[in-house]
């Protein structure tokens, strides 16, 4: 599965001081950084750990809820 299909959001977070990076299809995958694209940087590695650790729990992969263009 390629993680790139899955839809992010990026906001910040005035408690942490930071910018996080939500995979809202991807249960608990978030991922934090000083600027929107270290945030989304960090949650690259996220999101393929993310994935790694439910596939090695035979868990199945949701479906993006939304299509990469």
């Amino acid at each position: 599965m390629n993680p790139y299909k899955y839809p992010l959001e990026v906001f910040w977070d005035e408690g942490s001081a930071a910018f996080i990076c939500i995979a809202p299809d991807l249960p608990g995958c978030s991922a934090v950084g000083d600027t929107p694209q270290a945030a989304v940087q960090e949650m690259d590695i996220a999101m393929k750990l993310w994935i790694e650790a439910a596939l090695a729990m035979g868990r199945t992969l949701p479906e993006p809820s939304r299509k990469a263009a």
